[in-house]
């Protein structure tokens, strides 16, 4: 009560709400982790009431969870010891469209599909591509990434400047809109990708683009994953500008065809696009196919049409939804590990031996053109076996990553799911984090329990 009362001074009583339903919303993410409830949800519309948010929590020592949209899929906005959860979906303003320099300031709530929209009317676009129509402050919070990572780079790449709100309501801004600084530590490089344990994001600088004159998509198939793995690992050392390369296994194409109603040949498969000019794309896709040729590609078809080209990466983004379609009463478990480029050939073929050792269903997608892959495992949830069995490929696939020089995650974040990871890949550098933590969030409400533990 006193905690409601202490809120309901500065946001109205509609905006600060401990309605079951409404906190039942904001119990879970995309994940198989089990739910929490928070205390309170409270849906401000201001750096102001976030930052007084946090001094009433940070007076009474109340965990604060940021929300976005829940589309993370490692556990990281679920409140695991309940208090206050901020849901920003009232802060999804586009408050600024710089064209001539390349740049937009949005507030945290904004979605990918609302900024695009937006940007065409300038000609523009937003690079990062997670898939899921997440919101930019979700994607800045967990360092997200996507389909065009390889030619664009990933969310951290793209942030010039955030707006944070600290665990004492202190608001500071961490970055400029100049193209390049050295001036004081990088806070840019700290905050994105924290998952709302350092500070919460009240608004977001970011680097857009312009749309390409033309787009080229194609989709190649192969016998073996090796062979599409060392097509694109070919392609990337010739220098050809693809902007999306992306690997879908022999299973994950049958589950697609089923879903999308699609007869793509059921092997694995590379999804890719180009980004440029007419004369260039030729160019490009021409190099490309006698490299695809040279790693044994059994069939390739590129499309510049418009809704060709729509067909081919909706039925790519779609594979998750065909995986949970295809087998009703499930859960997805999706692993996220990402290696240096020449590991991945070897990576995704002892990924896919665990998988058939363990007997569950799973496919393999990735984004291959950097590292980055993952299995969609299905589960029951409510059987232990199975989680079990997930857990035990998951964590072989880390091992294997990290005794390569890779990573536990590529995109999704830590959330709980891969904390038991960061001390054997960060070794004494995870020391020092704790101390940044310890600094910026000294009685630890900000997202409590996550990544750092």
């Amino acid at each position: 009560m006193e905690l409601l009362n202490a809120l309901k001074e500065f946001i109205p009583a509609d905006r600060v709400t401990i309605n079951e339903n409404v906190l039942e919303q904001h119990s879970s993410d995309e994940s198989y982790h089990t739910p929490q409830t928070p205390d309170v949800v409270v849906f401000p519309n201001s750096a102001e009431e976030v930052s007084k948010v946090m001094q009433v929590a940070a007076e009474l020592n109340i965990p604060v969870v940021p929300y976005g949209l829940g589309t993370s899929l490692e556990g990281n906005v679920i409140p695991y010891e309940r208090g206050i959860t901020i849901d920003f979906s009232l802060m999804n303003k586009i408050l600024e469209v710089r064209a001539d320099d390349f740049l937009v300031k949005v507030q945290p709530g904004v979605t990918r599909t609302q900024l695009e929209k937006e940007l065409k009317k300038y000609g523009l676009f937003f690079t990062v591509d997670p898939g899921a129509d997440a919101t930019l402050g979700g994607m800045a919070a967990t360092n997200a990434s996507g389909t065009t990572s390889v030619k664009y780079g990933i969310m951290r790449d793209q942030v010039r400047d955030l707006e944070v709100v600290l665990a004492d309501g202190m608001v500071i801004h961490t970055g400029n809109m100049a193209a390049k600084s050295s001036s004081g530590y990088h806070l840019n490089s700290l905050f994105v990708g924290s998952e709302g344990t350092l500070g919460c994001m009240t608004e977001l600088t970011l680097k857009v683009h312009g749309i390409p004159e033309e787009i080229m998509a194609g989709r190649a198939s192969f016998k073996t994953v090796e062979d599409a793995v060392n097509a694109v690992i070919g392609i990337l050392q010739a220098g050809v500008p693809v902007a999306r390369v992306e690997l879908v296994d022999e299973q994950s194409m049958k589950q697609i065809n089923s879903f999308s109603d699609t007869n793509y040949k059921e092997v694995p498969t590379l999804f890719l696009e180009f980004h440029g000019n007419e004369a260039g794309l030729n160019q490009d896709v021409s190099f490309t196919k006698e490299i695809l040729t040279d790693f044994n590609c059994e069939e390739m078809a590129f499309e510049a049409d418009t809704a060709a080209r729509n067909q081919l990466w909706e039925a790519r983004h779609n594979a998750a939804y065909a995986y949970l379609h295809g087998n009703p009463g499930k859960k997805q478990m999706v692993t996220d590990v990402c290696l240096p480029i020449s590991e991945l050939a070897g990576a995704v073929k002892d990924a896919r031996q665990a998988v058939e050792a363990s007997g569950l269903i799973g496919g393999i997608v990735g984004h291959v053109g950097d590292g980055n892959y993952h299995i969609l495992l299905m589960v029951d949830v409510n059987n232990p076996k199975d989680i079990e069995k997930a857990n035990q490929v998951n964590e072989h696939i880390v091992s294997y990553a990290l005794a390569r020089g890779g990573t536990c995650t590529g995109e999704h974040g830590v959330g709980v799911g891969k904390q038991k990871y960061q001390e054997k890949e960060h070794g004494d550098a995870l020391l020092v984090m704790r101390k940044i933590k310890a600094a910026l969030d000294p009685e630890n409400i900000l997202n409590p329990g996550k990544v750092l533990g």
